[in-house]
């Protein structure tokens, strides 16, 4: 018998958790929590909550950045990992067929009719990667067209199509990339005239920001690259499985069909990690021409029964319990709640997204007491405003969000897509009273701003 009790050690070296950090990981991590007031310690979570050890209840509006669309700790996923590892599977052989991965690829092919094939791997952006190398070796080319702001993964080949620099930096060379603005086909149309381009991958609604692409701009986009012999890919991963009140966010735009999609994040139930390629006939059989290239592309824990079955057990929550109908019903409810306000707010700017994706931007005031303020924040760095909203959201409040991205004057709402009208009444009244706050011209909110803004210069 093994020694091992997994209880015993957290009750004796859980304390230690943010020291374990500074020491062995992240050391920045620990550091930016500590600044910014978010070094809780979260005893247990289910659902949309978690608790800390004095039993209050926190709600999450963040849902591990996406990845626990069904809330933390469903049961009918938990029993369908009790169930998997209990029956002892002959699991990662590499020389057979299991029958789970071909089970869930063909529920995921079933939401999406005009693709064929599915390649399992780790994550979002191993998704990311499979798609790059399959377009580019289906095509022939080695270019990849993608859009500024756009976040599509952190490794090499994804971080070639990363929007933004500062994830770039010191990191080059990356492959050929071209980015262009989201929405300007005649960009679009000129870099494909080169006859170099493989594909162009794009996410339905950008995470950074969370800004939607143009209304018809997927279509149109299709058209051109198709003509042009190349390829569309979208990146779903973190819109899809029914975040944007569709189960795919591209199926918003009428006669929109990717040559290849990437998901993974909500497949996972939260639990196994998972990433998925889906595509198109044509472009794996180019793949994997022959048998001598059957394992040209594959992962080493890729497609594992663990993985799979947290997979297909999400897929039969989301029908069951009607996920994607309540991610769009509860949505346009919080979204709408929260567009009303910025009549009331001058410093609210706008509210925009679609289904649980919503992004809060803020922007410059017009009264002269205000807009100092502002200004003082903008000096010292951009962003810092939205971080003083998120942080006595969860001081004051007790509710979990974040910013959108760096430099960025906007909170992202990604909450698990199993929130109903209560969450989103105390959402929104927690949200007004920090508004109340902002507006008022002093309080706690702005001497919090205060201590960013010296973080912010001492670190220039």
């Amino acid at each position: 018998m093994t020694g091992f009790d997994l209880a015993a050690l957290l009750a004796e070296r859980g304390g230690e958790r943010y020291d374990l950090h500074t020491r062995h990981l992240n050391h920045q991590l620990p550091r930016m929590l500590h600044t910014i007031g978010f070094d809780k310690v979260y005893e247990r979570a289910e659902g949309a909550y978690f608790w800390d050890a004095d039993g209050q209840d926190y709600l999450d509006m963040l849902a591990g950045f996406g990845v626990m669309g069904l809330g933390r700790h469903h049961p009918v996923v938990r029993q369908a990992l009790h169930d998997v590892l209990d029956a002892q599977l002959p699991d990662l052989t590499r020389f057979d067929c299991p029958p789970l991965p071909g089970l869930l690829a063909e529920r995921l092919l079933a939401h999406a009719p005009h693709l064929d094939r599915v390649f399992f791997g780790n994550s979002g952006t191993e998704a990311v990667e499979t798609a790059l190398k399959f377009a580019r070796y289906a095509t022939g080319r080695p270019r990849v067209l993608y859009c500024t702001h756009a976040f599509h993964g952190l490794t090499t080949g994804s971080l070639s199509v990363n929007g933004e620099d500062g994830f770039r930096d010191g990191f080059a060379p990356l492959l050929p990339d071209t980015a262009i603005e989201m929405g300007d086909l005649q960009a679009l149309e000129r870099e494909l005239r080169r006859g170099d381009v493989a594909a162009l991958v794009v996410e339905p609604i950008q995470g950074k920001g969370v800004l939607p692409t143009p209304p018809g701009f997927l279509g149109a986009a299709q058209e051109l690259l198709h003509r042009h012999k190349a390829l569309l890919i979208a990146d779903e991963v973190q819109t899809g499985l029914g975040r944007t009140g569709d189960f795919f966010a591209y199926q918003h735009e009428s006669g929109v069909e990717p040559d290849l999609v990437c998901v993974a994040k909500a497949l996972s139930g939260g639990y196994v990690p998972v990433g998925a390629t889906l595509g198109k006939d044509w472009i794996f059989k180019k793949v994997y021409s022959s048998m001598d290239r059957v394992l040209v592309h594959s992962a080493s824990f890729g497609a594992n029964a663990q993985a799979m079955a947290a997979g297909l057990a999400v897929l039969s929550v989301m029908e069951d319990e009607q996920i994607v109908a309540n991610a769009r019903h509860t949505g346009d409810l919080l979204r709408t709640r929260l567009a009303a306000l910025t009549e009331k707010y001058e410093l609210l700017h706008e509210v925009r997204g679609r289904g649980l994706m919503i992004g809060i931007e803020f922007g410059r005031p017009k009264s002269l007491g205000l807009r100092s303020r502002w200004t003082m924040l903008q000096a010292a760095r951009k962003g810092l405003f939205a971080q003083m909203v998120v942080v006595p959201l969860l001081q004051r409040h007790r509710i979990l969000t974040q910013v959108s991205g760096d430099h960025l004057e906007v909170i992202k709402l990604i909450p698990p897509l199993t929130i109903g009208e209560p969450e989103v009444e105390r959402f929104v009244e927690a949200f007004t009273a920090v508004m109340d706050d902002a507006h008022s011209g002093g309080g706690l909110m702005w001497d919090f701003g205060r201590t960013l803004v010296k973080q912010a210069v001492a670190h220039r």
